[in-house]
């Protein structure tokens, strides 16, 4: 059995596939741009076991090399961050919408078994109460998430199309290893362990659902192994904190004190207030999150301490 994990060497995908070669044996591809969100080295103690390439998803030739015998593709490769899409939104269309569309194109013409689309609670826009189920409808906010809506619509168009074999996965915010310091998370980390100001948007009070990393990695495995082609699974962690709730927590755990924090003015029109998703589907496929949030927590901040020098 051979896999696709385009994006492999950026945040998600990394630690996607460092689990997928602690639990299968397969032959593992990984197809990664390396912008400045991704990292070769990132992959360095598992080179030897996997292929990679250094490739494009909106290259045709890129993605002919990477997928021609690949039995699985998961599609992880995509531009993230809502700032640099409000600055930029052309690269985010590019790769996001057109270069999705070069990799569905290509599924058909390899007759691949399984492709799944690695997407956002993010498309589904902000909610004041209650969760998003799969059902609800989407509503971006943002050229980042208007681009991985476009990218969804095109997946689940293949498949009413084309009945190519597509799944969907829409996680809440992850955390973890690996990740670059530009999300909140582990820029704030970062910052506060060099006491540097964290730049907190607003009033703090945007809410997010966590999850980390690893928690997801296993519900995309999940939904990859017993998922139902056409369908979209939400893959969220339970944990809604506002952005000022984890600024609080890394300092606590850091031991800084609160003259850290700068509140500046948001810099995002129409900032999101709060995401919630309801994960009862993929729950009923067999997966549920285990990592608490504070234990992901600690062990996210020491593995920023351990790797501080990849950043600092």
């Amino acid at each position: 059995m051979s896999i696709l994990i385009t994006g492999g060497a950026g945040f998600i995908g990394t630690n996607f596939v460092h689990y997928i070669h602690d639990n299968y044996d397969y032959d593992i591809i990984v197809l990664d741009k390396l912008t400045y969100a991704g990292n070769k080295d990132n992959l360095k103690d598992i080179t030897n076991d996997i292929t990679f390439i250094k490739g494009d998803i909106g290259s045709k030739e890129d993605v002919k090399t990477a997928m021609k015998d690949c039995d699985l593709v998961v599609n992880f490769a995509a531009e993230t961050h809502v700032d640099r899409s409000i600055v930029d939104p052309s690269i985010f269309v590019k790769t996001d919408v057109l270069g999705t569309y070069n990799l569905l194109e290509h599924v058909r013409k390899y007759d691949v078994d399984k492709y799944l689309q690695i997407s956002t609670d993010e498309v589904y826009g902000s909610i004041d109460n209650g969760s998003f189920t799969e059902k609800s409808n989407i509503d971006p906010s943002s050229p980042y998430s208007a681009s991985k809506a476009g990218g969804d619509v095109l997946v689940l168009a293949y498949f009413k199309t084309y009945d190519l074999p597509v799944l969907i996965t829409r996680s809440s915010n992850n955390y973890g290893p690996y990740q670059y310091p530009e999300k909140l998370i582990p820029l704030f980390i970062l910052n506060a362990m060099q006491d540097k100001k964290m730049p907190l948007y607003g009033d703090g009070m945007n809410v997010r659902d966590w999850i980390y990393v690893m928690d997801n990695c296993k519900g995309i495995d999940t939904v990859l192994n017993k998922g139902e082609f056409g369908e979209v699974y939400n893959i969220g962690g339970g944990n809604e904190k506002t952005n000022l709730d984890i600024t609080h927590m890394i300092l606590n755990i850091l031991g800084k004190g609160e003259n850290l924090i700068e509140f500046i003015e948001d810099p995002r029109p129409g900032h999101d207030k709060r995401y919630s998703l309801d994960s009862s589907k993929t729950r009923a496929l067999g997966w549920n999150p285990e990592w608490n949030f504070e234990d992901g927590l600690k062990q996210t901040i020491q593995w920023y301490k351990d790797n501080k020098d990849l950043f600092l």
